[in-house]
């Protein structure tokens, strides 16, 4: 039981708004010690699987930078501006358009996003312009909201529609589970039963995205002493 001690680390740390990473680190490090190895043996234990899925670990060590230097010189700003002068787009139809594309790449195995890659510099930002419109700053709770739904739109969009393709790996472990649990089941019929999933997150995407975009119609309809009143 001392081994599960990670878990409570883990909601412990988010709870008080932690450091993430620091918080994952303190997990792994608490499971380890629970679980009988001792520093040296935990540390050479990461290194080994870094090494292993470096495939998998790289590109989001190599990409952080990159996307970094991009913002630096002013990727957000360029994408914000761009998508301000669009007459007919919001931000919950900035957010449910990515939302689709994302379910389309995932369902064929693509990975064409992802938050460090283009929420966070991009949608997020394009969803706050179109939200802000000619208006002033605006009020921290929206504008939180709106990053949470970007980030959301990138959730729902690569994790409801990735186990419909039988060659996507989440099928394939599906399968195994289920055949080591004596209950048979072909890739395919998975793969069926994905549809009707994907499907509703893109109604209820768009539903919440249209709440969104709701609520900051409100916002702007407000006078404007109380929208510069309640901006940060």
């Amino acid at each position: 039981m001392m081994a599960l001690v990670g878990i409570l680390v883990v909601v412990v740390g988010l709870v008080l708004r932690w450091n993430t990473l620091g918080v994952i680190l303190l997990a792994a490090l608490a499971t380890g010690l629970g679980a009988g190895f001792s520093v040296r043996e935990i540390l050479a234990l990461v290194g080994s699987l870094f090494v292993e899925n470096r495939f998998m670990s790289l590109p989001v060590v190599l990409l952080l930078p990159a996307i970094g230097l991009l913002e630096k010189f002013g990727l957000q700003e360029r994408a914000a501006g761009l998508i301000g002068g669009l007459s007919h787009a919001t931000a919950g139809r900035v957010m449910w358009v990515y939302q689709a594309i994302r379910q389309l790449a995932s369902t064929v195995g693509l990975t064409i996003g992802g938050h460090a890659a283009m929420v966070r510099p991009l949608i997020a930002p394009m969803a706050e312009a179109l939200a802000k419109g000619d208006g002033p700053p605006l009020p921290t709770a929206l504008s939180s909201r709106i990053r949470a739904h970007a980030a959301a739109s990138e959730n729902w969009g690569n994790f409801f529609a990735d186990d419909i393709i039988v060659a996507i790996g989440p099928v394939l472990l599906m399968k195994g589970v289920l055949d080591a649990a004596g209950v048979p089941v072909g890739v395919v019929e998975l793969g069926l039963w994905g549809v009707p999933t994907a499907i509703m997150a893109l109604v209820l995407g768009a539903w919440r995205y249209r709440l969104l975009d709701r609520d900051v119609v409100k916002w702007r309809q407000t006078p404007k002493e109380e929208q510069t009143r309640g901006a940060p």
